[in-house]
């Protein structure tokens, strides 16, 4: 066997990126374990590898410390997605997501640092908040808003996680990356909880209002997560990346009504665009952000990263995607 193979855990596994990643880690050559509750995930990601004999997977949650310590202690590496995600989901059930984060970290974390195995975090571009320091650069101070805003309870939650990390990191020598996701968007993601290019893209193909929130002058840079999963193991295999925060996604900017204009020009949709206010979408007194730009220096400094397929590129790949479940 091939020594540079490894065993691989994915918390989150049968989630959006957690299935790519499991795919990409599986064409290497790796045995790939992936522990998920399906709460935000589906059976459906991974129907495509799940008979590869160097595939498992659990279902269940990351809560079950036991089940837990046995999977840590069979791996070599753990990739940590699971969590509460979606803006729609955290301004619903805000308790949730904050015990959810924490707790799953938290377990994750003590059994890493038990026999002393690497730990890739991924956490989110929502932490930097308020902040209008753009590009946003992982050592820059963070701008959260009120704490009677449930907006940001995710953003504080995931806050709370990286704090953790840094802290087993610098007490403990657990081997840490955090990586800071920047809209990370492809085939097989849901607009369930809110996800705007899936949201758009969807409803530009059935002809109906593409519903813009607010005025759509607030911009996003949006990833395939093809250019993004390829990073993550080899962060983790970086002894330089332990114990640092990293940005990661595209840092071409383009403001969501630019967006809802683009996927129904490229998909040759007849719908309207709609706008609609923010405290109809989602509750009263809800804030979002102007902008939110990565400073990619830091991650191409120790990584050649070049996140090269293009926002037409997303918007072909989620339509085909869309139109493919739909005929199956």
């Amino acid at each position: 066997m091939n020594q540079d193979l490894k065993h691989c855990l994915i918390t989150g596994g049968a989630g959006f990126i957690g299935s790519h990643l499991a795919q990409y880690l599986l064409n290497e050559g790796n045995h790939v374990q992936i522990i998920d509750d399906l709460s935000t995930g589906s059976m459906k990601n991974i129907l495509p590898f799940k008979d590869n004999p160097g595939f498992s997977y659990t279902i269940d949650s990351c809560q079950n410390k036991n089940l837990m310590a046995e999977l840590v202690d069979r791996c070599d590496e753990i990739y940590h997605l699971a969590a509460a995600v979606g803006v729609k989901l955290i301004v619903e059930d805000p308790a949730r997501t904050i015990h959810l984060n924490y707790t799953l970290t938290e377990i994750v974390l003590e059994m890493a640092a038990k026999k002393g195995k690497p730990v890739l975090f991924t956490s989110t571009s929502e932490v930097y908040g308020k902040s209008e320091e753009v590009p946003y650069q992982e050592d820059g101070d963070l701008l959260l808003g009120s704490s009677i805003r449930w907006r940001w309870a995710y953003a504080c939650s995931k806050l709370l996680d990286e704090f953790m990390l840094l802290a087993a990191y610098k007490t403990r020598s657990v081997p840490v990356v955090i990586v800071r996701l920047f809209n990370t968007v492809g085939p097989c993601q849901t607009g369930r909880y809110g996800m705007v290019i899936p949201n758009f893209v969807s409803r530009a193909l059935q002809h109906l209002p593409v519903q813009v929130y607010g005025d759509g002058k607030q911009t996003r840079c949006f990833c395939h997560v093809k250019n993004v999963v390829p990073v993550l193991p080899e962060l983790i295999r970086n002894p330089l990346a332990y114990g640092q925060i990293f940005n990661v996604g595209s840092d071409r900017e383009i403001s969501i009504l630019e967006l809802a204009r683009l996927v129904k020009k490229q998909l040759n949709s007849r719908s309207e665009i709609q706008f609609v206010p923010y405290e109809e979408a989602y509750n009263k007194g809800f804030e979002d952000m102007k902008r939110r730009i990565p400073c990619l220096n830091k991650i191409k400094s120790i990584l050649n990263f070049n996140p090269d397929l293009l926002l037409e590129k997303i918007i072909s790949d989620v339509a085909e995607d869309i139109l493919s479940s739909k005929n199956s």
